[in-house]
């Protein structure tokens, strides 16, 4: 495993509406990673927050009647306060319209790139979706001019815009990522954003009318008749957060200083984090992010994510009737590296009661039962069971099973890991049937007794070392968990560690 500072970011989504469930898969894989290498000692800093300054917002304000600063914090606090209702551990939120570090940052480095002389101004006519802030060629959209990810018609724009002259990075680029100095994970996202700077860079607009935001956003230094493009305004939030451009200090840290710098972001904004905030880094004289982690998407029982629809699947409903470990867990276990994938409630419930509830909730369950039925609560850990090492070798490598999959961002495969422990530990209880041990004990069978402490020391032992690799994946259950198998050689009480969804909802 990589030592040194760990950086984890999310993208900041735009607040024109409540979080959905895509918000909850980016922020729960960004916090199991935080929690998990918090655990192995590292430096961890994590961050969220939301994007203030976009077209959509002021548009999604107009159509509600309220005031835009008004309307982007009320919707802005429905998503900080998703760190509650997905137990997160949240070091920093920053909402770019209102926190003081965001705008002094964001002029910082738009004044570094302008005097690279990487900024000019000319008219720009073009095809633009607010729903995506983002200028498309005809090509780009579908054959009645519609952008294939909002379902919308692009809107012709044209008025006079500052550019960036991105051209100038498509080599420093290429070589980042085809050297690994910037990884981009999974390797099919890494070919696409390659094949895509391969065909040839064109300078990008980044900034847009004041007039036509309504006044909303960050203006331009020394042009306030234009503001800066949301995009270019809201990627600079990794650094804004650490006071870039007002105190060294968190930046030098966190920036510069970290081993690893990692956002996870979903699969529609990867043009956005690999290629244009990489060469604003690069203009301004910056280190890099060392990795890029792009999700797919998520869907509701067959149907893409939206708001109008009422597919959205709300995160804070669904973690209130649910449970938060029955929601954090079909993240984690559900979603594949690669590929979309569908949601119901359905596949939620099956999820946490065949393998929390089921597997590794009956499993300590039952161990501590056992423990207090036939060792009055106690038991030796010194105890050995030679003949079936199996279940604890299993279990003392989960740790750096865990750590491998994590390193390749595979959260499925890491939680299959623990997964796997749990049922061989169940297995081993109906094997060696305990209660019949304690029986022949009773009778006078002098080997039964030894056994009986070997499969509980056994059962035990595994079970905490279930627990603390459950810990940043759910990190409720995994306490209680934690504390039901008790810390030396006492044992808590017995009893449903995760209750069962007929139970929670």
């Amino acid at each position: 495993m990589t030592n040194g500072r760990f950086y984890v970011t999310t993208a900041i989504p735009y607040v024109n509406g409540a979080p959905h469930l895509g918000h909850a898969l980016e922020l729960v894989q960004a916090d199991v990673l935080a929690r998990h290498h918090r655990r192995r000692g590292r430096p961890v800093r994590s961050l969220t927050g939301t994007d203030d300054n976009a077209l959509k917002n002021v548009a999604a304000a107009h159509s509600a009647g309220v005031p835009v600063h008004e309307f982007v914090a009320a919707n802005a606090s429905r998503f900080a306060a998703l760190r509650d209702q997905l137990a997160l551990s949240l070091d920093d939120f920053i909402s770019t319209s209102r926190d003081p570090r965001h705008r002094p940052g964001v002029e910082e480095l738009w004044r570094r790139i302008a005097a690279r002389g990487d900024f000019y101004r000319r008219r720009y006519d073009g095809l633009y979706c607010i729903g995506c802030e983002q200028f498309y060629t005809a090509a780009e959209l579908d054959d009645d001019g519609r952008c294939a990810e909002h379902d919308r018609p692009a809107e012709h724009v044209s008025e006079q815009n500052w550019f960036f002259r991105l051209s100038r990075y498509a080599a420093p680029l290429l070589a980042a990522i085809e050297s690994g100095k910037l990884r981009i994970e999974p390797a099919t996202k890494r070919n696409e954003v390659l094949a895509f700077i391969r065909a040839g860079l064109d300078d990008i607009s980044v900034s847009r009318l004041a007039a036509r935001a309504d006044g909303w956003g960050i203006p331009v230094p020394d042009d306030p008749e234009q503001v800066i493009y949301v995009w270019w305004d809201a990627l600079a939030n990794y650094v804004t957060a650490l006071d870039f451009g007002t105190d060294a200090a968190a930046y030098d840290t966190w920036w510069a200083g970290s081993a690893e710098r990692v956002h996870i972001i979903g699969k529609g904004i990867v043009r956005f984090h690999a290629v244009h905030w990489p060469a604003l880094l690069l203009a301004a004289g910056q280190p890099l992010p060392t990795t890029i982690v792009v999700h797919d998407y998520v869907s509701v029982a067959g149907a893409k994510i939206s708001k109008s629809s009422g597919t959205d699947a709300d995160p804070a409903e669904l973690s209130q009737r649910y449970g938060i470990d029955a929601l954090r867990w079909w993240l984690v276990r559900e979603v594949p590296r690669v590929g979309d994938v569908d949601f119901t409630v359905e596949r939620l419930v099956e999820r946490h009661d065949r393998e929390l509830a089921n597997a590794v909730g009956n499993l300590a369950n039952r161990t501590v039962t056992l423990v207090h039925k036939f060792r009055d609560g106690v038991v030796d850990l010194d105890a050995e069971l030679p003949d079936r090492p199996e279940v604890l070798a299993r279990a003392q490598q989960l740790p750096s099973t865990v750590d491998r999959h994590l390193a390749a961002f595979d959260f499925r495969a890491a939680t299959e890991a623990i997964r796997v422990v749990a049922e061989a530990g169940n297995r081993l209880v109906d094997a060696e049937r305990p209660w019949e041990l304690a029986r022949a004990e009773r009778a006078g069978d002098a080997a039964a007794g030894p056994r009986l402490d070997a499969v509980l020391s056994t059962l035990i032992r595994a079970g905490r070392i279930i627990a603390a690799e459950l810990a940043p994946f759910v990190p409720d259950g995994a306490a209680r968990l934690a504390a039901q198998l008790g810390a030396d050689k006492s044992v808590g009480e017995p009893g449903p560690v995760f209750s069962r969804s007929t139970t929670v909802a």
